[in-house]
């Protein structure tokens, strides 16, 4: 059976998904929810000798083999136990008797192409991924059958295979057998941000992270790496913006550090789309490059910026457009995605109408004219190897710009916005600040307020981005333009003190819209969510409660309603 995009899965998984609403006893808790999954009622234990076999894949690339080994070593080491009173400790008269699975058998469908790494497919254009997969547990003792066109399909059904399972004792086990699943995302994009500008997070935190995005089927890490506060990122070529941009020696991103990031992201199938956010946000460049910044520092800064400190890049020098078109080259070689994001948000008009070398170089231009010259330059210098550009929706919208029907937006100040893009017939992604930034609700950073709140108030809940509708307000035929979603942590107020908790299991809440679809039901979609923070626990990443344990404990007895 060659397995199909979702597109053509049978219309019965309508139907289907309606009576996956409320889970049943013993029921799995799977996060995201596949498309289309079937359980049954026995008892079902894992082999002490359980082993996955590759056989199935002939000439299996090491990083399936790494993620095989993982997903056996979190199989045993999860030690999770089922979230109902007790924690399991009942299931003992179930499990007496229980079959033991003694292997999982990984498969590439008969026609399939030639196995290559799970980071090679993860890196493959937006609608060129297959990540689509089967999945059969047979309740019997046989063995279980893991199916997918790709390796990336299989890397997705190794995670979902792994939150199949909970621990009472000595066993590991479900209640769930047999299970059938099939499974594909309904969008191509799933993504998280992180800015690590603002602050500075190790290599580790970002592992992580993506260990994290990994287990949820989130597929784009989207590092938003520099900003006007620091330029963390060592460029081969232009050195310097690090050496004397970067908070210091010991917080740079050096060139093993980013190959070691994407090598780690690709090897659990995610793609990092880099971000050099320009003209605006770039006052740090001034360190070591003046000529090429306006207003840098200029005060009172809400004159000049968003935020502190004020800076862009001066768009209407010829010297400015060339050395910006060098850098974006040169750090989109650093990374193997076709993607590559050159921001464009915020930029201020008074930096340039005070900037008097600015006013000299625009010789009676218009900044809408001078900004479409240097945004060209940059995106031809991509364009001509090989990467499409991504920018924040005000280079649409705010802007007349010459923009290539390719380049993709990121929907960010409304999700109301988003019409208007698809108006313009351009692809985009939700980043909608209404719904998915986590960094909203934690009152004002700026000194000098104490009343202040946030821009973007109030905290955005898991519930909020999880009744999401991508489709809102779009024409049937603009609906294709919509390639998926993420949730992003801005980190005005966020380090690594506080990652997991600010970020999980609420980045978790857009993996299941783009991945499984929306309109998922809050209620049911809870106890899973519940689970998914205490797997995320149990491996390591401190994730929020979401509610006491009482209420965890005992599904919907906490609802307003109960």
């Amino acid at each position: 059976m060659v397995l199909l995009p979702f597109s053509t899965f049978s219309s019965s998984l309508a139907l289907l998904s309606t009576l996956l609403l409320l889970p049943a006893p013993g029921a799995h808790a799977l996060w995201p929810q596949p498309r289309s999954l079937q359980t049954g009622s026995s008892a079902l234990r894992l082999s002490p000798t359980f082993s996955i076999s590759l056989a199935g894949v002939p000439g299996a690339p090491a990083d399936l083999h790494a993620a095989a080994q993982r997903a056996r070593t979190q199989l045993f080491a999860d030690k999770l136990g089922r979230l109902v009173l007790g924690r399991g400790t009942g299931d003992a008269a179930a499990l007496a008797h229980a079959r033991s699975l003694s292997a999982l058998q990984l498969q590439l469908e008969r026609g399939a192409p030639k196995a290559r790494s799970v980071a090679a497919e993860a890196v493959r254009p937006l609608g060129q991924r297959d990540e689509a997969y089967a999945l059969s547990v047979p309740a019997d003792g046989g063995a279980a059958v893991l199916r997918a066109n790709s390796t990336l399909g299989l890397f997705r059904g190794l995670n979902t295979f792994a939150q199949l399972w909970y621990t009472s004792g000595a066993a590991v086990y479900t209640l769930g057998a047999p299970v059938q699943i099939e499974d594909a995302p309904a969008y191509p994009y799933r993504g998280f941000l992180l800015d690590t500008a603002r602050n500075y997070f190790p290599v580790s935190d970002i592992e992580r992270t993506l260990d994290a995005m990994s287990w949820v089927h989130i597929n784009t890490f989207h590092w938003h790496v520099v900003d006007s506060q620091s330029f963390p990122l060592e460029v081969p070529g232009y050195t310097e913006l690090a050496s004397k941009g970067a908070y210091g020696p010991d917080q740079v991103y050096t060139t093993k550090d980013v190959a070691n990031v994407v090598a780690y992201a690709g090897a659990r199938g995610i793609d990092v789309l880099v971000e050099v956010d320009t003209p605006g946000h770039t006052s740090v460049i001034s360190k070591s490059h003046p000529e090429h910044i306006a207003c840098p520092e200029a005060t009172p800064w809400a004159t000049y910026a968003n935020e502190p400190p004020a800076g862009q890049l001066r768009i209407a020098s010829p010297a400015t457009t060339n050395f910006t078109a060098g850098l974006l080259t040169a750090v989109a070689h650093m990374f193997p995605s076709s993607l590559f994001s050159t921001g464009g948000d915020e930029i201020n008009a008074q930096c340039y109408a005070d900037d008097a070398q600015t006013q000299q170089e625009l010789g009676g231009r218009a900044i809408n004219d001078a900004l479409d010259v240097f945004t060209q330059a940059s995106h031809n210098a991509l364009r001509a190897i090989g990467k499409t550009p991504v920018v924040w929706e005000e280079m649409l919208l705010n802007f007349n710009l010459t923009l290539s029907n390719d380049t993709i937006a990121m929907v960010w100040i409304s999700s109301d916005d988003a019409a208007a893009v698809a108006a313009k017939g351009f692809r985009f992604v939700h980043a909608a600040s209404n719904s998915f930034y986590l960094d909203c609700g934690a009152g004002g950073w700026v000194g000098a307020n104490p009343g202040g709140n946030s821009w973007c108030e109030p905290f955005k809940t898991w519930q909020n981005a999880y009744t999401f509708d991508p489709l809102a307000n779009l024409t049937t035929a603009q609906a294709p333009l919509v390639l998926g979603g993420q949730q992003l942590l801005w980190t005005e107020q966020s380090g690594p003190q506080n990652l997991d908790s600010i970020t999980w299991p609420r980045a978790a809440a857009t993996a299941e819209v783009f991945w499984s679809g929306p309109g998922g039901n809050v209620s049911a979609a809870l106890p899973r969510l519940h689970e998914l923070g205490y797997r995320l626990r149990q491996r390591g990443v401190q994730a929020i409660s979401l509610q006491p344990e009482w209420c965890a404990l005992r599904p919907f007895a906490c609802d307003l309603t109960a």
